[in-house]
Parts: C-alpha cells; sequence; structure tokens
C-alpha cells in the first residue's frame, strides 16, 4: 500500500513577530521570496505569504508589497501560494482583503472569528526594541480585538467566490469549526475543506494533547471525510504538535510566523530549516511529503497557471 502524503505548509513572516525578536525573520520582497523558495526546496508544498514593510519590518498589506515576491516565487518555486487574509489585527477586512482580491491565489487563509489575540506575553521576553512601532503593537494586544465578524467572514468568500480560490480555514476554538459548518450550511464554502487548527495562542484553545484530539474529534463529527485537517503549533508546541497530527492523520503548518525557534533557546536561521525537521518527523513515521501537485489534487485547487500574478 503506497504510504500516505502529508501537506506542509510553511508560512514565512507574519505579524505576531515583530523584527527585533529575530535576525532571521524575512522583511525585504526578496528576503520572502528566498524563503519561499528555500522552503519550496526543502519540502513544503505550500508557502503561507504576509508582506512587512521593507523599511521598518511592519506587517503590509498594500499591493506594492505583496507583488515583488509573489512573481518571484511562482518563476523560480513549483509551490503553491498561500496569501493571508489576516494581515494583522490592526488593520480592517477592506485592508487585508485586497491582495487576495486582486492576485486571486490558489488558497488564502481566512479566519473563523473574532478573538482575543494576546501578544503582550512576548514583552517579558522581549524588551530591547528597533523600531518604535514594535513595543506598542505588542503592548496593545491587551486590549485590542482580532475582529473576524460573520459579515467579515461573509465579505471574504463572496469576495474571492468567482476567483477559484480556495481557503486555509484558521480555526483557534472550537467555536471556530461551528461558523465554518454555519457558512458550508449556507453553501458558502464548498468541500473538501482544509482546516488549519491554531493551538497555544493566547485567546484561543490551548496546546495540551487533549486540545488537540478534542479538535480533530469536533471536526471528524461536524464534516466526516470532506476535510483535510492540518495544525499550526505557536512557539515551541510547533513540533511537538505537528508530531501529534501526523500520528493523528493530519497535516503540518510550520515557518517563522508560528515559531522563532528550533530547539530549546536556539532561534531557526531560516524556514527551510524547519520545514526539515517536519519533514523528518513524517518520514520518521513511516509517510511521505506531499508535493505541490499532490496537494493541488487533495485540495482541489486552480492551479498555479490560473492566478492574476
Amino acid at each position: 500500500m503506497p504510504a500516505r502524503k502529508v501537506i506542509i505548509t510553511c508560512a514565512l513572516t507574519g505579524s505576531i513577530h515583530t523584527p527585533s525578536m529575530s535576525p532571521h525573520i524575512p522583511i525585504t520582497a526578496e528576503e520572502i521570496a528566498d524563503a519561499a523558495i528555500g522552503a519550496a526546496e526543502a519540502g513544503a508544498a505550500i508557502v503561507h505569504l504576509h508582506a512587512r514593510n521593507a523599511e521598518d519590518g511592519r506587517p503590509d498589506q498594500s499591493l506594492e508589497a505583496f507583488e515583488p515576491f509573489l512573481k518571484v516565487i511562482k518563476q523560480k518555486a513549483d509551490v503553491v501560494i498561500n496569501i493571508t487574509t489576516g494581515g494583522a489585527p490592526t488593520m480592517t477586512v477592506d485592508e487585508r482583503l485586497k491582495p487576495v482580491a486582486a492576485f486571486k491565489p490558489e488558497v488564502a487563509s481566512l479566519n473563523m472569528g473574532t478573538m482575543n489575540f494576546g501578544l503582550f506575553p512576548m514583552l517579558n521576553r522581549f524588551n530591547d526594541f528597533k523600531y518604535d512601532w514594535e513595543k506598542p503593537y505588542l503592548e496593545g494586544s491587551r486590549e485590542r480585538i482580532f475582529k473576524n465578524t460573520f459579515a467579515d467572514i461573509e465579505k471574504i468568500l463572496t469576495t474571492c467566490a468567482d476567483n477559484g480560490t480556495r481557503f486555509e480555514i484558521e480555526c483557534y476554538d472550537i467555536g471556530h469549526l461551528y461558523t465554518l459548518s454555519h457558512f458550508v450550511d449556507r453553501g458558502l464554502v464548498k468541500p473538501p475543506f482544509f482546516i488549519q487548527s491554531v493551538f497555544g495562542l493566547l485567546g484561543g484553545i490551548g496546546s495540551h494533547p487533549e486540545d488537540v484530539m478534542m479538535m480533530k474529534r469536533t471536526a471528524d463529527r461536524l464534516f466526516g471525510d470532506a476535510y483535510n485537517w492540518s495544525v499550526l503549533g505557536a512557539g515551541r508546541n510547533q513540533m511537538r504538535i505537528a508530531a501529534m497530527s501526523v500520528a493523528m492523520g493530519g497535516n503540518v503548518r510550520v515557518g517563522l510566523e508560528d515559531s522563532l525557534w528550533i530547539g530549546p533557546g536556539k532561534l531557526a536561521e531560516n524556514n527551510a530549516q524547519q520545514v526539515s525537521v517536519a519533514r523528518s518527523l513524517i518520514e520518521g513515521l513511516g509517510y511521505e511529503i506531499a508535493t505541490p501537485e499532490e496537494a493541488r489534487t487533495m485540495l482541489h485547487l486552480k492551479g498555479g497557471d490560473q492566478v492574476a500574478f
């Protein structure tokens, strides 16, 4: 019997960590493109993309920030490109939606609920910041709401309805699975669903093995075999939860968006390093990594020739 294929998604830079936390976070378009190509070469089938301001590393959802690296990645790597609609909690849904609406990627992320999104505990570990926006950005998360209302979610879904873009559906808690079920019942999300369960971010579900199993059991009950499951473990939880997912029949997401680390007290030097560790986990458990084409088949994607970049 052929070995099961496991999809590795690599989230390259994100909006959670600030530039002062690691010198290895990709900031410029060239750095993001290089990180994506390296992750693909290491075994990632999908790269999940945010953009940053090249001058100070601030999250940037403008088309001008995305366009340079999208074209380079498409030309130089056979990889599925996934553009965020999460952006950063400081942005409006219209700002967050612009790149996906314009570039029509194969995959886009979609957050399934409004939530507290607590980044402020990082202030206990980092106190020397290079840019003046970093500390207030983290401190502001004590009272900031990451807004993803039913209206916001519906706007993203309907805006992308004719683009052929499918979604990495990010679920930070059990209730987010029920929100997805609501949109499935309304016919706004079609199977197969690609559910990314997020563990260990303050404001969402925890990282205990029971939390992981409860998320999987709930998704199984709601969606049966109509979905592909993947996990994202934040920080030090990254590889432990990835290993759980693979053992439970799921897929994995790694990358410097989700964790800066490659081991206790040791910063990852690049995204490819984390992909390589995830690949070792997968192959060590007797499975194989999915190629981009296999991921396209598994997730029913439209193909890299159908995007607008």
